[in-house]
């Protein structure tokens, strides 16, 4: 049997094309207090990513409300600032007008843009405010006891729907993103998902552009990541993201919606 050889230079091994993953300066020295599995982690991972890669570390501001992004404060080393909850867009909006140079964005889920705060989201996008809405959907109300979201597909089991949504009761998911993107106001609609490799890397680029738009004042860039939800779900981390592809993707399909202000046929 051959013998391995363990006296490898260890600043070889560590070489930068050898890095599979290192973790951003602008993560404090705490961990997550996310469910294990769950998509929000992988999510703010990137976004981090991308502010350090850009360079725009002190002039980034996030707005995040109620909801599980409500612990963002806790982990990410940049300027942030708590909204009531559905009220972040509204907030992210009279940031950047007071400071309009700082490249601002919110960080919002599906029961508080698309329901809580359906108003203020509505009026955001279609005045353009110059800002970047990053918008998780993980068709549940994740953080406060798994109830049925705007965007719960029919026939999905929620706390306060445990036989399934049924349209003829509840109606049917709203496709906010779909909607959003007919509002003149949006330049940028995306939607994303981070359960694999080249996910993530497609939603980085889909930042970066979004934050390269905003530095020219092109109007508003919206990124919607369909997400999964395992602890509201009741599946584990594996299954969660089997069934996410199965029927969440067929109805929330993946890729971009709008480009440069015009829609994607």
């Amino acid at each position: 049997m051959e013998s391995i050889d363990v006296s490898m230079d260890i600043n070889e091994i560590i070489k930068p094309e050898n890095l599979v993953y290192k973790k951003s300066s602008l993560f404090e020295e705490k961990p997550f207090s996310y469910c294990p599995g769950c998509g929000h982690g992988t999510i703010q991972r990137t976004l981090m990513e991308v502010v350090e890669e850009m360079g725009i570390t002190e002039d980034v501001v996030g707005v995040a409300p109620v909801g599980c992004s409500v612990t963002m404060y806790e982990f990410l080393d940049i300027d942030m600032l708590q909204a009531p909850h559905g009220r972040a867009a509204a907030a992210a909006t009279g940031l950047k007008r007071v400071l309009p140079d700082k490249y601002v964005f919110s960080y919002q889920g599906d029961g508080d843009f698309a329901a809580i705060g359906t108003g203020e989201s509505i009026h955001t996008c279609n005045r353009g405010e110059n800002i970047l809405v990053i918008f998780v959907n993980n068709g549940i109300y994740g953080m406060t006891g798994g109830q049925m979201a705007p965007t719960s597909l029919i026939n999905m089991k929620t706390s306060t729907t445990p036989y399934g949504r049924k349209q003829e009761q509840m109606g049917s998911p709203l496709k906010i993103t779909e909607l959003i993107a007919q509002l003149p106001g949006t330049y940028y609609v995306s939607r994303h998902a981070v359960h694999t490799p080249a996910g993530v890397r497609k939603l980085k680029k889909a930042i970066i552009k979004s934050f390269e738009l905003q530095k020219e004042n092109k109007g508003l860039c919206f990124i919607e990541v369909v997400s999964n939800c395992n602890s509201g779900w009741k599946m584990t981390p594996v299954k969660s993201n089997q069934w996410m592809e199965e029927n969440m993707f067929p109805f929330y399909p993946l890729g971009d919606i709008k480009v440069d202000g015009k829609l994607v046929k």
